[in-house]
């Protein structure tokens, strides 16, 4: 067989059930790699599973609620009891809230801020010392282009959370140069998922119109 770019390689994906994490999954596993992914959508989650083990890939899905440390925890072990290590993390997990300043509740910036920055500082933490026993990894946040500039009709919130992604990212890869463990963030623009049509709120052509 040809040598794929992640052959040996153990990944862990969270928001994996669907959209881009279920496709980095089934890409990261064509490319050589054992994935563990997690989500809260179970049923989808498991469906994703049984679509790359019947193509031969070695992929585990298990539940991850990415704003809870336990389960990051139990989802580390989970990697490293099945298939020996951890090499790679992609903080995947997001959700998006479509309301402006004025309208944007408490709760709303609670639950943004637990799933897009909580999630991915849990991940990291729990990452790190599994990397470290492998000797180095690699660890990728998905950002996204409101991390780097403002949206007239994005949402301020989530502007807000992959903002803070993208300096964590780089506070992370400053500090764990040393332990042979790479940060980068990655800032997509609109991607056609589940969660643009939440986000574009009926204007994916708009959306679509500002990508060259």
């Amino acid at each position: 067989a040809a040598m794929g770019r992640l052959d040996g390689k153990v990944a862990l994906i969270s928001g994996g059930a669907r959209g881009q994490g279920a496709t980095e999954a089934k890409l990261f596993v064509r490319e050589g790699a054992k994935v563990v992914f997690g989500d809260i959508l179970d049923e989808a989650g498991k469906q994703v599973e049984t679509e790359i083990r019947a193509t031969g890939g070695e992929a585990t899905y298990v539940h991850l609620d990415v704003t809870n440390e336990d389960s990051w925890r139990a989802a580390v072990d989970t990697a490293v009891r099945l298939y020996g290590k951890l090499n790679i993390l992609v903080n995947n997990a997001g959700i998006y809230i479509r309301k402006r300043i004025e309208e944007t509740t408490e709760d709303d910036l609670d639950q943004i801020m637990a799933v897009n920055v909580k999630g991915v500082f849990l991940g990291t933490k729990h990452a790190l010392p599994a990397m470290r026993r492998a000797g180095g990894g690699s660890i990728i946040n998905i950002s996204s282009t409101a991390g780097l500039v403002g949206n007239p009709h994005g949402s301020p919130a989530y502007t807000a959370t992959k903002g803070a992604v993208r300096l964590f990212t780089k506070a992370t890869a400053v500090q764990h140069a040393r332990d042979n463990i790479r940060c980068n963030s990655v800032h997509p623009g609109p991607i056609e998922t589940d969660m643009l049509k939440e986000a574009a709120g009926g204007l994916e052509e708009a959306y679509r119109q500002r990508v060259p």
